[in-house]
């Protein structure tokens, strides 16, 4: 299962790699995270930084773009998000299929 961050901790590693000059591969080990991982932070960031244009879009498409190593994270968080939503519905479907049954 993936480690979950706070935002906190992510904007923090994130300074340290964009203002106070650290590269990514250096900073990442010196938090104890995967480079992979803070790459994926710091392109989600600079198209948070961009201004949105007319239709919505950041410019430069998706944050995961051209990297294999961070689109291969967010493959992974999404299935991981996946999972956790399917488990949800059974427990709902339970739930509902429980109180159903307990009307008189």
């Amino acid at each position: 299962m993936a480690k979950k961050y706070s935002p906190t901790f992510k904007e923090e590693a994130c300074r340290l790699a964009r203002q106070e000059g650290y590269n990514p591969a250096s900073a990442a080990k010196s938090l104890g995270i995967p480079e992979a991982t803070l790459v994926y932070w710091l392109r989600r960031r600079r198209l948070a930084d961009q201004p949105l244009p007319a239709g919505g879009m950041p410019v430069g498409g998706d944050a995961a773009g051209a990297d294999p190593r961070a689109q291969a994270i967010q493959i992974r968080e999404l299935q991981a998000k996946v999972r956790r939503l399917e488990m949800e519905k059974e427990i709902l479907k339970k739930a509902t299929a429980f109180f159903a049954s307990q009307q008189p």
